[in-house]
């Protein structure tokens, strides 16, 4: 009888990747940091354990966004105040912070929950082509 292996936090492997993002779309950097993070590139892939590996992305601040989305597409957050919806601009938000963008696109595709939240504290994220995880010894990733 084979039995179905199921991942726990005792045999789970971590890996370090790093992302270079220059030129990249954010969608699709996104998506695929949010796809290892969740574990969905092992085989092992268990639904209700974090499996997923650490990802550094340098150099989002030359990621590109397509179309008109730099004018077209806000960032709203509320301040819990009547009237305190804040809307920036994707044109502001990657001036200023884009980390940010990236942050919060990769958060929006991962689970709700505190399984996520634990996925999330794994992505570092840097403007320019330098980290301080060497010592990690990350391999680089193409997108």
């Amino acid at each position: 009888m084979v039995k179905t292996f199921m991942a726990n936090s005792q045999n789970v492997e971590r890996k370090w990747y790093v992302i270079d993002a220059e030129g990249q779309v954010l969608g699709r950097v996104a998506s695929r940091v949010a796809s290892i993070l969740r574990g969905k590139n092992k085989p092992t892939f268990t639904p209700h354990v974090d499996t997923g590996d650490h990802v550094i992305v340098i150099n989002v601040d030359k990621m590109v966004l397509t179309g008109n989305k730099l004018d077209q597409k806000f960032y709203y957050r509320h301040t819990q105040h009547p009237g305190g919806l804040k809307a920036v601009s994707y044109r502001h938000l990657m001036a200023d912070k884009p980390e940010q963008a990236l942050q919060l696109a990769v958060k929006g595709m991962l689970p709700k929950n505190s399984l996520g939240r634990a996925m999330i504290k794994k992505l570092r994220i840097y403007q320019g082509a330098e980290h301080n995880h060497q010592a990690q010894k990350p391999e680089a990733l193409e997108i």
